[in-house]
């Protein structure tokens, strides 16, 4: 079977590069493409970062495209005093030799819809849905022709992380959000629910350095540095590994549990803004429009993020 075709749609982010590695290790997956969207850091870092992830892999061969510098409505919003003022803080950086590619992310986006197959390509979202809104709102036909959308985002029984009711991904960019989550294609979420399952734990770290290879050892390093703040946060060994959940779905879906739900974002309350309303107990009559995931196999996500990692 031929691989999955996905454009990662990202915010780089020490966890967004682990997305990123583990799907160009995957052979289940072709990466068409990385667009950048400003969040855990400026646009201009962002779009950096991810071609310093893609020299790290070897893989200069997958352009990377800038996309949106701020919300479609609001102030940028960043969080450095997580990622640290690089956005991958804890390692040694570079000026990666592979230049932005032509173009804006937004067309990149527009451009691979129209012209790969239907229902061929799947957006895979890391950071504020900027990009993809932005796409949708220029070129509503493409909606239909995507395949998924398979995003980290929201948070539901867990509460938020950048304020009591809102993650990060969604609060930068709630009408962005909004508006993805209205557009009719097929979602499928990973909220914090299920990404404070995935902890970076010392053995863990410790076995993804032992795979030896620079990739893993440089992951490694950048999971100490970002660790940190989450175990300050929540008081665990090791902090959570969002993003690379969205990949570890893709490939092997079976270690998550879920439910369809309707999902709706708040876009007015200062209170609750950025907020996802999950109706998990379908108390309301608004139709299903995500797979909302709520556990996962924890041992079996970072078996399979060590081991494939082991290939670059």
């Amino acid at each position: 079977m031929s691989p999955r075709k996905i454009i990662i749609d990202t915010d780089p982010g020490q966890d967004d590069a682990a997305a990123i590695m583990l799907a160009l290790a995957s052979p289940e997956l072709e990466v068409v493409g990385i667009t950048a969207v400003a969040g855990n850091v400026p646009l201009a870092r962002t779009a950096l970062n991810a071609r310093i992830i893609l020299e790290i892999c070897g893989r200069a061969d997958v352009p990377v495209f800038a996309g949106a510098e701020a919300p479609l409505k609001r102030k940028l919003v960043t969080a450095e005093h997580v990622h640290g003022k690089t956005g991958l803080d804890g390692v040694e950086l570079f000026d990666p030799a592979q230049p932005l590619a032509s173009g804006h992310a937004v067309d990149f986006i527009i451009e691979t819809l129209r012209t790969e197959p239907e229902k061929s390509v799947t957006l895979c979202a890391l950071g504020p849905l900027t990009n993809i809104a932005m796409a949708f709102a220029r070129a509503p036909d493409i909606a239909a022709r995507a395949r998924q959308i398979v995003l980290m985002g929201g948070g539901y029984f867990e509460g938020g992380n950048i304020t009591p009711s809102a993650e990060f991904n969604i609060y930068v960019d709630p009408e962005a959000a909004a508006a993805v989550f209205g557009a009719g294609v097929s979602i499928t979420m990973m909220p914090l629910d299920v990404t404070h399952k995935v902890l970076t734990t010392r053995v863990r770290v410790a076995r993804l350095r032992a795979n030896g290879n620079r990739a893993s050892r440089v992951m490694a390093d950048m999971l100490e540095f970002y660790e940190r703040f989450d175990e300050r946060k929540y008081g665990t060994d090791g902090g959570p590994l969002h993003d690379p959940t969205v990949i570890a779905w893709l490939i092997d879906p079976e270690m998550f549990s879920g439910r369809h739900c309707n999902v709706e974002i708040e876009t007015g309350s200062e209170l609750t803004l950025g907020a996802t309303v999950a109706d998990w107990w379908n108390v309301t009559d608004r139709p299903d429009n995500a797979f909302v995931a709520g556990d996962v196999d924890s041992d079996r996500f970072f078996d399979l993020l060590i081991e494939r990692l082991a290939r670059l």
